[in-house]
């Protein structure tokens, strides 16, 4: 059996041992699962990556799922909540939170997530795994159960963390350096949130401010125009294939997204392929507070999921509190992510 981990790049080894240095045994064997492996060919940015107008570094779904498994390996040592975390986005398809906005879910972009359950269970490796390790399927389902590994924004979780951390690094825009991430990340604790739930926290208010300012900026990224025209013009081509009768749902969990994108782009409805092409070779994208004319494909989007992280942090006092209630700096940062606008209308020059 191939292993996924001996071959991946060495930034990304560097990464994964600033979250976890210890890669627990176990893991692997899940990790190399097929199931697990088709998340390999999706990448977390919802199909932004291969157009012109970013520039980003590849980062799959499957790397995500890892690194989030690190993370809970990291602060728990549980096994359970660890393979909950690898299990999270299990049922990602092709683009990503694109079919999200197939389904218009624009707001909490979770449409997806019913289908964990099933595929963990039609897996016959993952449940040979779970059934030696005496696990129970609905003990790794769900990593909603685990307040470590995920919780309600503005709160502080592994999943939150993980991305926070990643897509500062490149696979969204390059914020910061692996030294970065390893000072924040030495930085964070397991405390105990105003309901004494376990929540990740910060031991120093430097370090939480410094994580906070990097969270505003790709709040304020992941709803830019440009990023929120192509996840909805994905969504669109995907819906037109599939009334075609040229792509089915079933499909976008069984393909790889570039062996999707040759179907687009090998697609006899020309103006799907034409314009995906065009969305695809374009550096640049058009912006207004004025509804385009002439029938031209047009995005305008005001509900988009506003992410952002209101993290806690331990005091020298012990006390344990919300940077935004002691800290002016984070919560202007807090702020600017949340209060975030673009221009009403965003364009590319073709009818769709």
């Amino acid at each position: 059996m191939k292993n996924y981990l001996e071959k991946i790049e060495p930034s990304l080894r560097e990464y994964y041992e600033i979250l976890s240095p210890d890669m627990p045994d176990f893991l692997e064997e899940y990790i190399n699962t097929e199931v697990m492996q088709k998340q390999a060919g999706i990448s977390v940015t919802c199909g932004t990556y291969y157009s012109n107008m970013y520039d980003q570094v590849w980062y799959s779904s499957l790397d995500h799922s890892i690194a989030v498994a690190l993370i809970i390996w990291n602060f728990t040592k549980d096994k359970k909540q660890t393979l909950s975390g690898l299990f999270h986005d299990i049922a990602t398809p092709v683009f990503k939170h694109c079919i999200d906005f197939m389904n218009k879910d624009y707001d909490k972009q979770e449409s997806t997530e019913e289908l964990t359950t099933k595929l963990i269970s039609d897996s016959e490796e993952i449940m040979n795994l779970l059934n030696r390790d005496g696990i129970s399927i609905d003990e790794i389902k769900d990593y909603h159960m685990y307040p470590i590994a995920d919780n309600d924004t503005p709160l502080l979780s592994s999943d939150r963390l993980e991305y926070t951390l990643s897509n500062g690094y490149g696979v969204t825009e390059k914020i910061w350096g692996l030294n970065d991430i390893k000072e924040v990340y030495k930085d964070i604790a397991i405390l105990k949130n105003e309901d004494g739930i376990d929540e990740l926290g910060f031991n120093s208010l430097e370090k939480a401010e410094k994580f906070v300012e990097t969270m505003s900026k790709l709040s304020r990224l992941y709803r830019r125009n440009k990023t929120k025209f192509t996840m909805q013009f994905l969504a669109d081509t995907m819906k037109k294939m599939s009334e075609a009768g040229l792509i089915s749902v079933s499909d976008l969990y069984k393909y790889s997204e570039k062996e999707v994108m040759q179907m687009i782009e090998n697609s006899s409805l020309e103006n799907i392929s034409d314009a995906f092409k065009m969305w695809k070779n374009t550096d640049s994208i058009n912006e207004s507070y004025i509804k385009p004319e002439n029938d031209i494909y047009f995005v305008s989007i005001d509900n988009v999921k506003v992410r952002y992280i209101n993290p806690l942090v331990r005091m020298d006092s012990g006390e344990v509190k919300r940077i935004a209630d002691i800290s002016e700096k984070a919560k202007d940062a807090i702020k600017h992510a949340k209060e975030y606008k673009t221009k009403k209308y965003v364009y590319l020059d073709f009818k769709y």
